[in-house]
């Protein structure tokens, strides 16, 4: 059996913690003369992904 490959996409967007995967906040990288100082500030740092989108991230990065 062949190794399965990983979604190269989401190898760079996501990262496997003690309690499932983090990632970075959208929203965050153009147009921001028109976003509040609040809005840009609560969008820093990284999150973590939703119960709903575990399984689907665990089958794209299938060995980590």
């Amino acid at each position: 059996m062949p190794k399965a490959k990983s979604n190269s996409g989401a190898a760079k967007r996501f990262k496997k913690t003690a309690n499932g995967f983090k990632h970075k906040q959208s929203f965050r990288n153009h147009i921001l003369t028109k976003k509040s100082t609040k809005r840009k500030r609560h969008l820093r740092g990284t999150q973590q992904i939703t119960d709903a989108d575990a399984g689907l991230i665990k089958r794209m990065l299938p060995y980590v």
